[in-house]
């Protein structure tokens, strides 16, 4: 799969070696991110969240394993040595190379290793196939694919690949975001377009409703491919940012299946951003899903505690598969066939939707199910 190196002008190259991996990014260009809303961020965001501010990137290094997260002075200090150590074997400025780890928190680096393995990756560097799924492999932790996107529009195109597992809930999650392009865009308008494409897509992704201390999406614009449309930018970024949303929501720590939840006619697009969120993000809903359990009424009662507009006696909902499609409620009256509906939470991916028939806005999120396994994974993620 090719999508960051089908864009001319970006090479990459990644190792791993156990839970620890490092992975470099080289591209020139206009530059924008979106960072994690949690407070007790980590030490790369705290440092990258000054550096963007001039808009510009020539490479990003991230490392796996350690997540660098409440490591206070000596973490900053060691995101900055990062930097440094990329720049130097990839000969570009330090303040120009965008930084992110991911991994366990409350661990120091160990910079030692990552000069290791960036002396060792720096050489690889190339422009192909290869080169970005080594890099995808390296910054995977908990991941069990590899997670690419690429879209393509008349007179550019824009590809990512990103990581992402678990500690995923709105406002990102344990997810980290490369996305490249060849248009010529503005920095402002280019920061304007991804804080819309990530509300749309990365912010509407629950796996376990908890926000990581490591989320950031980087997007680079190499302009080669000339100007283009602001609007018609956004919305391909948007595009390219949802499938990598999705390959996420796949890959949920311990999920069976993918859960979409779309929720049509609300008042508001805020109001049908928060029901979906809080639908696909309740335990009951995702456990139902997973035991094949049809507990509509769950999803109901999520939407109902979201803190969004919503009237119960007029909202109608379906459970859907690929094969089926069951109504379980029509407009406040119950209308399951119990059978129906169980059938359509079966297999791979299960979609839900609601009629609020209250306006015109809708929205879309996307999670998995919750199942022994993610305890499983999490109750031992350090041992």
């Amino acid at each position: 799969m090719q999508s960051i190196c089908a864009i001319e002008g970006v090479k990459a190259a990644g190792i791993k070696e156990g839970k620890f991996g490092l992975a470099l990014i080289e591209a020139e260009g206009t530059a924008a991110a979106a960072f994690t809303m949690n407070k007790a961020c980590a030490a790369p965001i705290i440092l990258m969240r000054e550096r963007m501010k001039k808009g510009y990137l020539t490479a990003t290094i991230t490392n796996s394993g350690c997540a660098n997260a409440l490591t206070g002075k000596q973490g900053i200090s060691d995101a900055m040595e990062m930097a440094a150590i990329a720049g130097e074997y990839l000969g570009v400025e330090p303040e120009t190379v965008g930084v992110a780890s991911t991994g366990v928190i409350s661990r120091y680096l160990n910079l030692p290793l990552i000069r290791d393995q960036c002396s060792r990756i720096a050489p690889m560097m190339s422009h192909g196939p290869d080169a970005e799924i080594a890099a995808a492999r390296a910054i995977m932790t908990t991941d069990l694919i590899e997670k690419h996107a690429l879209v393509e529009r008349d007179g550019f195109v824009i590809g990512g690949i990103c990581k992402g597992s678990g500690m995923i809930a709105p406002n990102m999650g344990t997810m980290l975001g490369y996305v490249y392009t060849d248009a010529e865009i503005s920095q402002q308008d280019l920061q304007d377009a991804l804080k819309c494409a990530v509300r749309r897509s990365f912010n509407r992704v629950v796996v376990d409703g908890d926000t990581s201390t490591n989320d950031v999406v980087f997007c680079t614009a190499t302009g080669a491919a000339g100007k283009v449309s602001k609007d018609e930018f956004t919305k391909a970024l948007e595009e390219c940012c949802t499938i990598l949303g999705k390959h996420i929501a796949k890959d949920g720590e311990g999920a069976t299946k993918m859960i979409e939840v779309v929720v049509r006619n609300a008042l508001t697009e805020d109001d049908a951003d928060l029901i979906a969120r809080t639908i696909v993000g309740s335990p009951l809903v995702k456990t139902a899903v997973y035991g094949e359990d049809p507990n509509w009424g769950r999803i109901v009662a999520a939407a109902g505690r979201s803190g969004a507009e919503i009237d119960p006696d007029i909202v109608s909902c379906w459970i859907s598969n690929r094969n089926i499609r069951a109504q379980v409620c029509d407009r406040g009256t119950i209308s399951a066939d119990l059978s129906q509906a169980k059938a359509a939470l079966s297999g791979g991916e299960v979609r839900i939707e609601l009629d609020l028939a209250l306006g015109s806005e809708n929205a879309t999120a996307w999670g998995c199910d919750l199942t022994e396994k993610y305890v499983e994974i999490n109750g031992k993620y350090t041992t």
